[in-house]
């Protein structure tokens, strides 16, 4: 007879350690119950992996349960994997049936991630129980500390449980009480105990391996080793006949025998990891030596194969010579190793091991799901010298090891610096909570359609305004939808710019504040509702909608002035962070986009970086991994943003998000967005590169560029996006990165206390002027040809003397060394004109000192790059350029103009610099126009 079916005979249930759809649909399981006597199947994430991971039979089921619309990947194991359990749970039914519930069980694990959390362990195993849908499930669970609560709790309620990592007699004898107080529970819940079952698992061969390695060292430290090679592969066995004796004792006298007359069935011993990993011991040890009545082995493949062709099941051999092992245990403990210290160690390596496979077993699943997606094109790719990538795999590894996405996901603030991030993860789940909420945007985005808007004005700052400019940007205007015009700029002339581009009778007026009390949102508001009222009259209100948070001054201003809209943000998102938001969502519906699918592309993004995705397979863990470890480790905290340009926008949206999230305490990454592209001997070796092509919108010069830029050793970060909606996809993918480099760099990514710093300097000289009606002056440094020139006293005395403007420029330029940046801080109006005199002088700045170069008009970048400029590195050499009005613009209800405002944050902004021992020199413009020509021609001059 086959050896496997004979051990039938001696009470033992050979089951299988390896489960895949083959061996179901093609009938192999449903053949050994017949010709092995195959009792149960087994299975764990280091089954799974090779199964999915190692081959295609899952494809076409993985690619049809997409298609019916994305999934994050835990849902897409579990899809593949629990239809594998159904499968196998069904083909092993007659098992079941014949044995009357003693067998015929399939196993399906509960996350090891779980494994020390009582409560969240039992509500898996709940959910697994109902999923599954099976009578025939064991669901495994660990015999931790927390486990083992959790397995009173389960069994009790009836569920079948298959109790895994166990190694220790105590511990053992600890499941068996709980599994008997369970049972007891369920009695008196008027359960059935006949249907209840449970198996107990004892991991063999790890012990004798462990054990082996810890003889070895004593030998290698002079013990005898003649004594201790006898002990050789001993300790499993007689470990295992020690707990089966355990197993007749516990299940006998008055208690259980209450129970058994119930129909209450012994929890079975279970023989695990039953291959031997030592060559030097037959294949068939852990199979001989572990016969016996009211067990179960379970065997890989491979043992199962082995036995099947020279096993010899000759005796009932766990009850032999029990003596022998209680000698062999002893020994043991007199050589120096204590079987119970062993155990609890393999019970922490077990919980590491099977966390490990998971993370496995997950990879390869986000692998199946992106190339689902992408097919082989590699969407995200990073270039990193050796030096760097050996960094970035060790800090990977850390996030791995730690499980730190899982604790990002679960808002713990102990990823950052354990202060209030946990209050500020919004975020993270609001796509989810947007995409089913959808229908209050569409019903507005119809609504502004069929009033027949024109124009659109968003009035915002920083996080509120960035991100729909960027749609608006992309996407263009849309037949049939108003055009899009955005106010973030107190400057007289921009502000009259965007309302003289607008007809305001027909003009729909997006006010977007989180807080409410921004003062820039707030003048603005009072601006366009005069206007639009002098042509519309009281209904003026119905032309305005406020995007804020509950309860603020903002909403209850909406209210007074009858508001069309009121949209609440979300207190947890902070405004860099809320572009996914109502803060994005509702300029996105008022020119016209689709927002399903807009959100869709967020959400395929969202839940590739979600907390079950491991960091080898995690795109927004890995790019922020990236930048945290270069600017950490390596300096390399310049981010040069270079994108295609059809959505070279999202260059403006990712200054504030990395720079205000992470500048501060001295350390941070410096965003430099629009930089023109130069060949590799222009940069420093304080640069980043993060490349976002447009597939169908390539630069063939721009990538010619980067692939130089590449080969010369600088690290790139590619990002491959497809069509321009999946802009929506950057969005979540950068958030995540911002998110992870704070960490990574030792900050909170959620505060911005030096933008505060700002706020507050503007307010205090706007008072200051609504007393005196004047703001505050210095006398300058220099004056000449319609241009001053302002500084503090430190920094005009490491400037000296200069005789005109260009030896001042030359002289604050050349206090820029490596690794320093050039910030240009423009205080005048943003218009094509203006930039590209700018932008041509960074340029020249940048090829002649190899320094990085940042523009940024004000008063826009001071909710943006303003933090990092302030807080982060004193790595800056800035020139604030101011300028007096041709014509300045009433704020109304005030005494102040928007001029007035605009030179308040100006010398506030300054102030801080100099407050913050930053290198800042100020050009003050008589005439905008003739004085930025002398001040760049000054500039050219200077850098020779």
């Amino acid at each position: 007879m086959n050896p496997l079916k004979q051990l039938e005979a001696f009470g033992q249930s050979p089951w299988l350690d390896f489960v895949r759809r083959s061996l179901i649909e093609k009938g192999e399981l449903a053949a050994m119950t017949e010709r092995d006597g195959l009792k149960g199947v087994t299975s764990n994430p280091s089954i799974f992996e090779k199964a999915i991971g190692h081959s295609d039979e899952y494809d076409a089921d993985l690619k049809a349960f997409l298609h019916d619309g994305d999934q994050g990947v835990g849902a897409l194991y579990e899809h593949l994997a629990i239809g594998d359990i159904r499968a196998g749970a069904d083909a092993l039914r007659p098992v079941y049936d014949r044995t009357h519930a003693r067998d015929g069980y399939i196993s399906l694990e509960v996350s090891p991630y779980l494994a020390n959390d009582t409560e969240a362990t039992v509500n898996e195993a709940r959910r697994l129980w109902k999923t599954v849908d099976r009578p025939n499930l064991m669901v495994k669970v660990p015999a931790t500390p927390a486990g083992i609560p959790a397995i009173r709790t389960l069994i009790g309620e009836g569920l079948n449980i298959n109790v895994t990592l166990l190694f220790a007699i105590s511990a053992y004898e600890a499941v068996v009480h709980a599994y008997i107080d369970g049972l007891e529970t369920l009695a008196k819940a008027g359960g059935d105990l006949s249907r209840s079952a449970s198996v107990a698992s004892f991991f063999i061969s790890r012990i004798d391996s462990l054990v082996d390695k810890k003889l070895d060292a004593a030998i290698a430290k002079g013990a005898d080793k003649a004594a201790l090679d006898a002990l050789h592969g001993k300790a499993a066995i007689a470990n295992a006949k020690l707990a089966y004796a355990s197993y007749r004792r516990l299940f006998s006298g008055s208690r259980w025998e209450s129970l058994a007359a119930r129909g209450a069935q012994t929890q079975r011993l279970l023989w695990a990891s039953t291959s031997t990993k030592n060559p030097s011991y037959p294949d068939t040890l852990y199979v001989e030596t572990l016969i016996g009545r009211d067990t179960v082995n379970t065997m890989p493949p491979a043992t199962m194969d082995a036995y099947r062709d020279h096993g010899k099941p000759v005796a009932d051999t766990i009850e032999s010579d029990v003596p022998g092992a209680q000698a062999t245990i002893a020994a043991l403990g007199a050589a120096g190793v204590d079987i119970e210290a062993v155990a609890k160690e393999l019970v922490v390596d077990g919980v590491k091991q099977f966390a490990d496979a998971f993370d496995q077993l997950l990879g390869a699943v986000a692998m199946r799901r992106r190339k689902t997606f992408d097919g082989d094109r590699a969407s995200f790719a990073l270039a990193l010298a050796p030096d760097i990538q050996a960094a970035f795999d060790k800090e990977i590894e850390a996030w791995r090891a730690d499980g730190r996405i899982r604790r990002l996901w679960a808002s713990d603030k102990t990823v950052w610096t354990g202060a209030d991030e946990d209050h500020w993860t919004g975020w993270l789940h609001n796509v989810d909570h947007e995409r089913k909420g959808i229908d209050e945007l569409i019903a507005f985005a119809s609504e502004v359609q069929a009033r027949g808007y024109t124009d659109v004005v968003l009035l915002g700052m920083g996080g509120s305004s960035l991100g729909p400019a960027v749609l608006a940007e992309t996407f263009g205007h849309r037949k049939g939808w108003p055009r899009f015009h955005m106010l973030d700029s107190t400057d007289p002339a921009q502000v009259a710019a965007v309302a003289d581009a607008c007809a305001l009778a027909t003009t729909l007026v997006i006010v977007s504040s989180k807080s409410g009390s921004t003062l820039e949102p707030n003048i603005f508001m009072a601006y366009f509702y005069d206007r639009i009222r002098a042509v519309s009259g009281d209904a003026a209100g119905r032309q305005f909608v406020a995007v804020t948070d509950p309860g603020s001054a903002l909403e209850t201003a909406a209210k007074e002035h009858g508001f069309g809209h009121v949209f609440h943000g979300v207190k947890s998102i902070g405004g860099r962070y809320s572009v996914l938001s109502k803060f994005g969502l509702v300029p996105a519906a008022a020119i016209g986009l689709d927002l399903p699918a807009c959100l869709d592309a967020a959400r395929r993004m969202a839940r590739g970086c979600g907390p079950d995705v491991p960091p080898s397979e995690n795109p927004g863990l890995r790019l922020g991994v990236a930048l945290g470890v270069c600017a950490r480790h390596f300096k390399r905290d310049k981010v040069t943003i270079i994108a295609s340009p059809a959505i070279a926008s999202l260059g403006a949206w990712l200054e504030q998000l990395l720079a205000e999230s992470t500048g501060k305490q001295g350390h941070g990454l410096i965003p430099v967005a629009d930089e023109a592209t130069g060949a590799p001997g222009v940069y420093g070796d304080d640069r980043f590169f993060a490349y976002l092509e447009l597939a169908d919108g390539v630069d063939p010069k721009q990538r010619a560029a980067v692939a130089a830029i590449e080969a010369a050793g600088h690290p790139v970060a590619r990002i491959s996006v497809g069509t321009p909606i999946d802009i929506w996809q950057e969005f979540f993918r950068w958030a995540m990165a911002t998110a992870v480099a704070g960490s990574v760099i030792g900050i909170n990514p959620f505060d911005q206390p030096d933008v505060e710093a700002s706020k507050i300097a503007t307010r205090k000289l706007t008072s200051e002027y609504e007393k005196s009606g004047k703001l505050p002056e210095t006398a300058p440094i220099y004056s000449a040809d319609g241009i001053a020139l302002y500084a503090d006293a430190p920094n005009a005395k490491a400037l000296g003397k200069q005789g005109d403007l260009t030896a001042y420029l030359r002289g604050h330029l050349g206090r820029a060394g490596a690794g320093d940046y050039v910030a240009l801080l423009a205080y005048i109006q943003r218009d094509a004109a203006h930039t590209e005199v700018l932008q041509a002088a960074r340029t020249a700045i940048r090829d002649r000192t190899h320094c990085a170069t940042c523009l940024g008009f004000g008063p826009r970048f001071l909710h943006s790059t303003g933090q990092a400029y302030k807080g982060g590195p004193n790595s800056g050499v800035f020139i604030q350029i101011t300028s007096d009005d041709a014509h300045d613009v009433k704020v109304p209800q005030q005494s102040y103009t928007f001029g007035i405002v605009k030179a308040a944050q100006a010398l506030g902004d300054l102030q801080v610099l100099q407050e913050r021992g930053r290198r800042a020199l100020r050009v003050h413009l008589h005439d905008v126009e003739s004085g930025l020509r002398t001040l760049t021609a000054a500039l050219h001059a200077a850098i020779g």
